[in-house]
C-alpha cells in the first residue's frame, strides 16, 4: 500500500504480482545475512501459519458482514454514520492480508495467494492487486532508493532536498508545508487507490486486464448499491466520504512510519548487502497487542523487510534475533514508538521543504 503521494514509477517491465522480490530475500553475497537467514529458518518461522490466516480472513469477512447488516438496519438515521469509522478499520484490514498475499505470506502456491489478493484488493476494496503488488515489489527491492523505489518518487510530496530543489508554483507551496498537510492528504488517498487501479488497466494486457478490470468495477457497483439500497442519498453521501477518508487516513498512518526519515542510499556511492540494504532503511515500531493490531504487523518493519514472505504472526518472533545480530554487526537498528515515529518521519518532510520556505534575500541594485 502507498502513502499520500507516492505513485508507481513508470516500468518497462511489469514484474509478476508474486515475483522472487515480494516472498523470497535474495542471497548476501555479503555473508552479514546468511547466519541470520540460517538461524531463522532453523526456528521454523518462515513456515506457512495457514490456520492464522484462515481464522483472521474468515473474522474479517464476518465482521464486513455485520457493518452491512448493520447499515441496513440503522441506514434510515444519521446514526449510520457511526459504522463509517467501523468500515474503515475493516477495510484496513482487509489491506493487510492483500498486502501478506502479495508477499506470499498466506500460502505456498502462487494461485492461491493471487486469488486471495484480488478478493481482498480487487473485489472488497477497489485497490488494483497487480498495480499494488508491481510498486510493492520494486520498493522492497530498493527501499528509500532514490532512482528505484517509487515510494520516494517526486509527486505530491518529495523527500530529498535535490527533489524540493525542483518545485515551483503550487507544487514549491505543497512542498513548504509538506509535513503540516501529510496527514490530510492521506484523507485522499482511498480514492487515490481506486483511481491508480483503473488507471493502470491500460498497461495490464490479456486475461490479466480482463480479470482485475472486472473486480474493479464489481466493487464500485457493489459498493454503490450497498449504499443506495441501506440508506437515502444524503446519509450515502456523507457516509461514502467519511469512510474512505478514514480508510486512507488508516492507512498513512500503518505505513508513514515504516522509511520517511530513514537513510536513502546513494545512487552512486557504496553497495550494500541485503541486510544492511533494509535494516538502514526501515523503522521499527515498538509492539504491543493493540499496536501490533493497528499497523498489521507492520510495526515489525525492518523484520518483515529482511523476510518479507514471513507470515505476519512470526514477525515478533523474528525480532530478537534480528536485533541481536545487528548488534554483534555494529548496524544501527532503528526502534521508536508510535508518536515519535511520526514525529521523526514529519520532521524529514519539515527539512526538506525548508529551504523553500527561506525569505529571500535581496540585495540593492546597483546604479548605472
Amino acid at each position: 500500500m502507498s502513502s499520500a503521494g507516492e505513485t508507481a514509477l513508470p516500468h518497462p517491465e511489469r514484474a509478476h504480482p508474486e515475483s522472487a522480490t515480494a516472498s523470497q530475500p535474495p542471497p548476501d553475497t555479503g555473508s552479514e545475512f546468511t547466519s541470520l537467514l540460517r538461524d531463522v529458518r532453523g526456528q521454523d518461522l518462515l513456515a506457512r501459519r495457514t490456520g492464522w490466516y484462515a481464522r483472521t480472513i474468515a473474522a474479517n469477512a464476518l465482521c464486513l458482514a455485520a457493518v452491512a447488516t448493520g447499515m441496513a438496519l440503522i441506514g434510515g438515521s444519521w446514526w449510520v454514520l457511526l459504522l463509517a469509522p467501523v468500515l474503515a478499520v475493516l477495510c484496513a484490514r482487509t489491506a493487510f492480508i492483500g498486502h501478506d498475499a502479495g508477499h506470499a505470506q498466506i500460502s505456498g502456491d502462487r494461485a492461491t495467494n493471487r486469488r486471495i489478493g484480488l478478493i481482498h484488493g480487487n473485489l472488497l476494496l477497489g485497490m488494483s492487486y497487480a498495480w499494488w503488488n508491481d510498486k510493492h515489489n520494486r520498493h522492497h527491492a530498493n527501499p528509500n532508493h532514490i532512482d528505484k523505489d517509487p515510494d520516494v518518487a517526486a509527486d505530491v510530496l518529495v523527500f530529498t532536498g535535490e527533489q524540493a530543489a525542483t518545485r515551483t508554483g503550487f507544487r514549491a507551496w505543497l512542498t513548504r508545508h509538506q509535513a503540516w498537510l501529510f496527514f490530510p492528504l492521506t484523507l485522499l488517498e482511498g480514492i487515490a487507490l481506486k483511481v491508480y487501479g483503473f488507471q493502470d488497466l491500460r498497461s495490464q494486457t490479456g486475461r490479466e486486464r480482463l480479470v482485475e478490470g472486472a473486480l474493479l468495477v464489481a466493487h464500485v457497483a457493489g459498493y454503490v448499491t450497498l449504499l443506495l439500497t441501506t440508506m437515502p442519498l444524503a446519509h450515502a453521501l456523507v457516509f461514502a466520504a467519511l469512510h474512505q477518508a478514514l480508510f486512507g487516513l488508516h492507512l498513512g498512518m500503518a505505513f508513514a512510519p515504516n522509511h520517511k526519515g530513514m537513510d536513502m542510499p546513494d545512487p552512486d556511492g557504496e553497495k550494500w548487502g541485503h541486510l544492511r540494504r533494509q535494516v538502514l532503511t526501515s523503522r521499527n515500531i515498538r509492539g504491543s497487542v493493540l499496536t501490533d493490531w493497528f499497523l498489521g504487523g507492520l510495526n515489525y518493519q525492518i523484520e518483515h523487510h529482511l523476510f518479507p514472505s514471513m507470515p505476519r504472526p512470526h514477525l515478533k518472533l523474528a525480532r530478537p534475533m534480528v536485533e541481536a545480530h545487528c548488534r554483534d554487526l555494529g548496524i544501527p537498528y532503528a526502534e521508536t514508538g508510535l508518536v515519535d515515529s511520526y514525529r521523526q518521519a514529519l520532521r524529514h518532510m519539515h527539512d526538506v521543504g525548508e529551504p523553500l520556505r527561506a525569505e529571500p534575500v535581496l540585495t540593492p541594485s546597483r546604479r548605472a
